[in-house]
């Protein structure tokens, strides 16, 4: 790693870089993404000369701990925040690699360590925060040709954005008009120091290949690609918002009450617009869409079946599943606990994305029941009315039209003060009324949520 420029900002600073900071939003509090290369460096000393004053710029250096030069970085961003009255926020990751070939594993590094930088800044900031990342025009054609080369559809080509949200705070990057070459030279007019990381010049890495080995001979044969390229991204952009809108638009109109997707409504619509809203509704559940080179036999597979099968698609933390007449968003639950477990009033229990539990109901309960909470294993029965006929759970479960992946991750709860167990609960569909309303004839009440509720 080797050192660049001098050790402080002088002259007069570009009108440029202030204007570029003065469009961003109002925010709770400001952060910089730091890496401690010449573009972070950058920002951080513009921000610093706007708003360090006010006493609430902070930074962000995500420290992957995989190059030998990590611990001098680090120290590089500490000093660098000390020098301009900044809190440097340090967060060290570890990054899994788990490929076998060396393409896959750099490839696969590479996206790793952007998730474990990106979750790093989402648990660090608040609501209403404003995070700084100093990605410029340069790194915007990177983006667009890396997505391109992997296949991606007009929102992948769009590039990155201007800003967008992240998590309870959102993102800001002011530098996406500005070349490096610009940034560069003002750096040096302006005698800031940051740090070359020989990483970069490693070509196994996509992104580097691209930037050293592809986006030279390019920029030679088309001088202003930088500008092309933005209006290709500005244009799929365009192009994006409106095929979200359209989805907006059929999503309404093949909506089912429990906010599944009404088949014969999806029937409809041309493959085109199945493909754009089943992108959208996945990635509106904050998820990536499916990837598969077959639309057509996907979308045929949950059509063209019968209201008896159930077919599904396996996605990254979530599956597409149909039941009956209707296509489902699920996302995948925690395991559900192999053994039974007892459930007492101020012990609550998480059950697969359930929380029980157990609260009074009466100043001086008779008696504390004995509950159980505990998964289908066949041959349960249900009594829903006091005094009615017991009936077999599972032929209950399908008249309350329970999907079948639903009914093997139902809490169950069941009362074995008398020795012999009955049924009290199945997850929300129902609690005997010994355990709910405004008096519960037990004494005590049973409360059941889930992470979604």
């Amino acid at each position: 790693m080797t050192r660049a420029g001098s050790t402080g900002p002088e002259g007069t600073w570009p009108e440029a870089l202030l204007t570029s900071l003065g469009k961003m939003p109002s925010c709770s509090g400001l952060y910089v993404a730091l890496s401690g290369g010449l573009d972070s460096v950058l920002l951080l000393h513009t921000a610093s000369r706007l708003f360090g004053h006010r006493g609430r710029l902070n930074a962000i250096h995500v420290n992957h701990q995989l190059q030998p030069n990590a611990p001098e970085t680090e120290r590089f961003c500490q000093q660098l925040c000390q020098s301009l009255a900044i809190h440097c926020h340090v967060v060290r990751v570890t990054v899994p690699v788990s490929a076998a070939d060396e393409r896959a594993r750099t490839g696969g590094l590479e996206e790793a360590a952007r998730a474990a930088r990106y979750e790093a800044f989402e648990s660090h900031l608040g609501k209403g925060d404003l995070l700084l990342m100093a990605h410029h025009g340069d790194d915007q054609v990177e983006t667009v040709l890396f997505r391109l080369l992997r296949g991606s559809g007009v929102a992948g080509l769009a590039g990155m954005p201007v800003s967008r949200p992240m998590g309870k705070a959102a993102v800001y990057r002011p530098f996406l008009d500005f070349s490096r070459r610009e940034l560069e030279a003002w750096a040096k007019e302006l005698s800031i120091q940051w740090l070359e990381d020989p990483s970069n010049l490693d070509r196994r890495f996509d992104r580097n290949f691209l930037r050293q080995a592809i986006i030279p001979a390019l920029r030679e044969r088309w001088p202003f690609l930088n500008r092309r390229v933005a209006a290709t991204a500005k244009a799929c952009r365009e192009g994006d918002e409106l095929a979200a809108s359209l989805a907006r638009i059929h999503f309404d109109q093949c909506r089912t009450d429990d906010d599944g997707l009404d088949i014969s409504a999806l029937k409809n619509l041309t493959l085109a617009e199945q493909k754009n809203l089943i992108r959208w509704w996945v990635s509106q559940q904050g998820f990536l869409p499916p990837e598969t080179g077959d639309w057509q036999a996907l979308l045929s597979g949950f059509m063209d079946s019968r209201d008896d099968r159930q077919p599904e698609y396996s996605g990254t933390g979530y599956r597409l599943r149909r039941h009956q007449n209707a296509l489902y968003f699920v996302i995948d639950r925690p395991a559900m606990a192999d053994q039974p477990r007892p459930l007492e009033p101020g012990k609550p229990v998480n059950w697969g994305g359930w929380h029980l539990s157990l609260e009074p109901a009466a100043p001086e309960p008779r008696y504390t029941p004995k509950l159980v909470v505990h998964a289908r294993q066949g041959g349960e029965r249900i009594r829903v009315r006091p005094g009615g006929p017991s009936r077999p759970l599972k032929k209950w479960l399908q008249e309350q039209s329970v999907p079948a992946w639903e009914r093997g991750r139902l809490p169950l709860v069941s009362d074995s003060l008398g020795g012999d167990e009955t049924l009290v609960a199945a997850g929300h569909l129902w609690v005997s009324e010994q355990y709910c309303g405004e008096a519960p004839s037990s004494g005590w009440r049973l409360i059941l949520e889930r992470d979604s509720d």
